[in-house]
């Protein structure tokens, strides 16, 4: 009996050719499947839930106000409430998508003002696109359903990121609670849009897990497809060496790995700012156009700091004046230093610190439509963190209430205001 137990147990470890495996190796693949749908639906689920919840507001608010509908196509209208989501910058990526770029500094004739170039589709950068058309191509869905497509399985993607650093620092719970608060911060309504938010959030919220994993060349590779997607990703390129510097300097691994992923990371945002220079013939051509055609340009703050001191004594004499959507991001702007410290406070690894502390300054010494920075401001989502775990510490039944009430007010303060009543 013995001799027939022990033949057994070495075959079937290995099973001969044409013989199925066990039922334990069989099941294996399935229970890691379990495993990970038991670990991501709940993250899936209240995200999905919130932001379904506020995206329905969004489009109820749209109908209900009709506003939409006297405005032209490109610029926040349509003949649906679902065309506004792809107007705006949307319309840009959608004509990117369909016929490329064509890189050029093309002067307005006559023009003497702020805006002294005719826009150019060289100033979107190139992943979310690209994206876009690889979908298109796929599925055969326009330019408009191919980039909703895109950026709402992102969003899911950026939610799953969140939970996983939120998870690190403060366990699931809080992890749940940040995937949340990613579906209703302001200008979250950029998500579920033929805007680049979701994708860019996605591939940053992984390179700092990556970072804090230890995983150097898989934060490389997200940092250097962040860079393609938006400019600010320099931030994450800032994040990721200083990183590196510091897990060198404790010793905690060789040279190699995190000074390869250094080098990898910024390839990305420089490459498409060399090619855009090469094509236009001017290697300032990235710069001069945004400044020229948008009137964005580096101004070290000064019109920051004109809105900060207009808007609380009821002034909109400034420059893009958008009076709802400006006290809306004059809040967000107040609330990110508050944030940043109790972030600070629960010592998180420095990529999470460095990474949203010059996001934040890189927004602010920036002039742009003011409003917009509750969209710019929409990927730090470390800040998430400090609240997240606070939150997670309420009941169930709370933070169904705290979390629901903000989402059904997001289709006003994050969505509606965001395309209706400023310029997203």
């Amino acid at each position: 009996m013995t001799t027939a137990a022990t033949h057994q147990a070495g075959p079937a470890a290995v099973p001969p050719p044409g013989v199925s495996p066990p039922a334990a190796v069989r099941a294996a693949p399935r229970e890691r499947l379990r495993r990970a749908a038991a670990y991501c639906g709940p993250v899936l689920a209240v995200y999905g839930v919130l932001k379904f919840a506020g995206f329905a507001v969004f489009m109820f608010l749209l109908d209900s106000a009709g506003d939409f509908r006297e405005k032209h196509p490109r610029f926040g209208g349509g003949a649906h409430t679902w065309d506004v989501l792809g107007s705006w910058d949307g319309w840009w990526y959608q004509q990117i998508a369909l016929h490329g770029y064509d890189p050029a500094l093309v002067p307005v004739p006559g023009a003497t003002g702020m805006i002294t170039l005719e826009g150019n589709s060289a100033a979107f950068f190139p992943l979310y696109p690209a994206l876009m058309r690889i979908v298109s191509e796929v599925t055969g869905l326009g330019p408009y359903g191919a980039g909703m497509t895109v950026s709402v399985v992102f969003s899911f993607v950026a939610a799953l990121g969140i939970h996983a650093v939120t998870a690190r620092l403060g366990g699931y719970r809080a992890g749940l609670v940040a995937a949340g608060l990613w579906a209703v911060w302001p200008g979250s309504g950029a998500e579920w849009a033929v805007y680049s938010e979701s994708v860019y959030t996605a591939a940053a919220a992984w390179a700092c897990y990556a970072v804090m994993t230890r995983h150097w060349l898989t934060a490389g590779v997200l940092t250097f497809a962040a860079g393609l997607a938006r400019p600010t990703a320099v931030t994450l390129v800032a994040a990721l060496a200083v990183a590196g510097l510091f897990a060198v300097r404790r010793r905690r691994e060789g040279i190699r790995r995190p000074l390869a992923a250094v080098v990898i990371a910024p390839l990305g945002a420089a490459g498409y700012l060399a090619w855009v220079g090469h094509r236009m013939g001017d290697w300032g051509g990235y710069n001069k156009l945004q400044d020229g055609a948008w009137g964005h340009k580096f101004d070290y703050g000064r019109h920051s700091f004109d809105v900060l001191t207009s808007v609380p004594v009821g002034r909109f004499d400034y420059l893009f004046a958008m009076p709802m959507e400006d006290t809306i991001g004059v809040g967000v702007v107040l609330l990110v230093p508050v944030l940043t410290v109790l972030l600070i406070r629960l010592r998180p690894p420095a990529v999470l610190i460095v990474y949203t502390v010059l996001s934040y300054l890189m927004v602010m010494a920036t002039q742009q439509y003011f409003g917009n920075v509750s969209r710019y401001l929409l990927p730090l989502f470390p800040l998430f963190v400090p609240l997240a775990v606070a939150m997670s510490r309420l009941s169930r039944t709370s933070l169904a209430a705290v979390l629901g009430t903000a989402a059904l007010a997001s289709g006003s303060y994050a969505g509606y205001v965001l395309f209706e009543l400023g310029v997203p």
